[in-house]
């Protein structure tokens, strides 16, 4: 089961945390896959690592807000037959302190980032005869979270893109959905600790970890799990859904 094997697969933002594990376990799966990336060496790292494994991997160094770029990359891929959108950066601040510089940012990675990667790709799968997509939301998109003005913003912004591909494009035999983890353990949170609790970092990593009512942070391994499934033949009855992977964080935080 779950068998990704010869599918052309592109992951953005696959070099690091959450998309290096779903590079990573594609390819065990089988897949091909074509890592997005603006960090060059972070994406050559996860391909080295895949290669080294039997695996398949390309790395392509690429700025998503880029649309030229990034509609050049997938035409040279040419199939696609799974999508990945995983890029994505953080903000912390309210309404009135967010500036429109920070804004705009967040809002051309994981808003416009994704929409490029849509108008690329989906072409391309519509010529192949299908294809799947999957986005990256977060439970900042269903529920509101201190600090995260422009981030939760970004993040309702592909749950709703989520809904509208689903539906526009069920007689292109492409399906659409989206996962929205809680707070998942990766380097970036180590490092978002550490910029911005100095001295504090085990306080605030234990305080972070208990926000989810089941007492941890989630794992990059296990949204890759997950991804794999909707990803997957198996899940070729689900469309236009987005799956909570919170730690009961949403239906269990009174």
């Amino acid at each position: 089961m779950f068998s990704l094997k010869g599918k052309s697969t592109i992951i953005t933002g696959g070099g690091s945390g959450i998309g290096r594990a779903i590079s990573l376990l594609f390819a065990k799966q089988g897949a091909v896959v074509h890592i997005i990336e603006l960090n060059a060496d972070a994406a050559k790292d996860t391909v080295n690592e895949i290669t080294q494994q039997g695996g398949s991997a390309f790395a392509h160094s690429c700025n998503v807000s880029d649309q030229q770029q990034m509609v050049d990359i997938y035409k040279k891929i040419g199939v696609i037959d799974i999508l990945v959108n995983n890029a994505g950066i953080a903000h912390i601040g309210v309404a009135d302190t967010t500036s429109e510089e920070d804004f705009t940012k967040i809002f051309n990675v994981n808003v416009k980032g994704v929409y490029n990667s849509l108008f690329a790709a989906i072409p391309l799968m519509k010529s192949n005869g299908g294809g799947i997509i999957l986005n990256m939301a977060s439970i900042a998109a269903v529920v509101g979270i201190t600090n995260r003005f422009a981030y939760s913003m970004s993040k309702g912004a592909v749950a709703a893109m989520t809904l509208s591909v689903a539906r526009d494009y069920l007689d292109d035999n492409i399906r659409c959905n989206s996962i929205s983890p809680a707070r998942v353990h990766t380097p970036f949170v180590d490092g978002f600790i550490a910029k911005n609790y100095a001295g504090q970092e085990e306080e605030m990593f234990d305080k972070l970890s208990n926000s989810q009512p089941i007492g941890r942070m989630g794992k990059p391994e296990e949204v890759a799990s997950l991804a794999l499934y909707l990803c997957s033949d198996e899940a070729g009855f689900v469309t236009g859904c987005d799956y909570l992977l919170d730690g009961g964080f949403v239906k269990l935080n009174n």
